[in-house]
């Protein structure tokens, strides 16, 4: 598969599994408020949209925000693919995921309000935060990789 199509897949893939995995989160009780949430309440603070739309339409538009991002930052996986085209898929996913995590939520977040930032936050919250990024990188990787396998072209 080409690479475009493997890094719209891949992202796509990455951004349900991790949405699905700050739902069953906050269900379970393990993860409390997630990232996601703050991102609906942040949307509604700057919009009104619960107003207008409901909490599930604000969400519907996190959603969104949520996927289109996913797959924005799993565009930039190749590059580093073919960077460093040794290490294994995981081990370059979760050094991602650690990148993402540092510069948007421990640094862009906080600046837009959307979070208060990793320090007020404290270490638990921090680390499940980091810990939902590292898992959207390493699927991310994954996917693409696997999808991408023999294809000349390709970032794998």
């Amino acid at each position: 598969m080409k690479t475009g199509n493997a890094v719209v897949i891949g992202g796509l893939l990455a951004g349900l599994v991790t949405t699905a995995a700050m739902v069953a989160g906050r269900k379970s009780g393990v993860l409390g408020k997630t990232l996601d949430r703050d991102s609906v309440d942040w949307i509604d603070r700057h919009t009104g949209s619960r107003a207008v739309i409901g909490d599930a339409g604000t969400s519907a538009v996190e959603l969104a925000n949520h996927l289109g991002a996913s797959v924005g930052f799993a565009a930039l996986y190749p590059p580093l693919r073919r960077a460093m085209p040794d290490l294994p898929p995981a081990t370059l996913g979760a050094l991602y995921g650690t990148a993402l995590y540092a510069v948007n939520i421990a640094g862009i977040a906080p600046i837009l309000g959307i979070t208060q930032g990793e320090i007020a936050a404290g270490a638990r919250k921090a680390t499940k935060r980091w810990a939902i990024h590292v898992l959207q990188a390493v699927v991310t990787a994954v996917a693409i990789d696997r999808l991408t396998r023999g294809d000349s072209g390709t970032a794998a």
